[in-house]
């Protein structure tokens, strides 16, 4: 006796319904992945806003003697720019090396109230939000531009003042993760109260 098999067919009036579970299983998987993929967007965003951005300042910060002298080459090809150094050398040997880079003394400016990479930012946002100031070059490191963006996109960032990093190779491992975390959280802290919590690290 001859069998015959037949195939189930989906009822024509079940695939619209079988498209709807699709389309809302896509949607919570995108739903479920969208906070995951916001700080990649952003900074994505950011680095093609960098590429357009002209900054009016160069904003070195101190700690390194190797900062201040890649600081005075990056001067030499920008010399219309104000320099600002944020508790760097003293005062004698800074002149000393931007002038050697042909950086006129009215262009250099050396502030040394800075303790630490926070208030190397905090120390100074008021002023340069006060002079009209916009956007900065950041110099620094390579091994410490992590934390120094983390820090200036929150500081200055308060103030409407973007930053366009800076930097060079240092040959020397980058910084760990938990001080950029560390300071970002102080940078949010300075934010919203005003305090830097600052206890005299010298370790910048």
């Amino acid at each position: 006796m001859a069998h015959h098999h037949s195939l189930t067919r989906s009822h024509p009036a079940s695939i619209p319904k079988q498209r709807h579970r699709h389309r809302w299983r896509l949607w919570k998987l995108l739903l479920s992945i969208s906070p995951l993929l916001l700080p990649f967007a952003w900074i994505g965003y950011r680095e093609l806003e960098n590429i357009w951005l002209q900054p009016q300042v160069i904003f070195v910060l101190g700690g390194e003697e190797e900062r201040e002298l890649f600081g005075a080459k990056f001067a030499k090809q920008h010399p219309d720019l104000p320099v600002w150094i944020s508790s760097g050398a003293p005062q004698g040997y800074a002149n000393r090396v931007f002038k050697k880079a042909g950086i006129s003394p009215g262009n250099l400016h050396l502030d040394y109230q800075a303790i630490d990479t926070l208030t190397n930012f905090t120390t100074l946002v008021d002023r340069f939000q006060s002079q009209g100031i916009t956007s900065v070059y950041l110099v620094t490191s390579d091994r410490h531009i992590q934390r120094a963006r983390v820090i200036g996109e929150l500081v200055f960032g308060s103030r409407g003042i973007k930053v366009k990093p800076v930097t060079f190779a240092s040959n020397k491992p980058t910084e760990p993760i938990q001080k950029t975390i560390r300071d970002g959280i102080r940078s949010i802290l300075w934010v919203a109260t005003g305090y830097s919590g600052s206890i005299g690290d010298k370790n910048q």
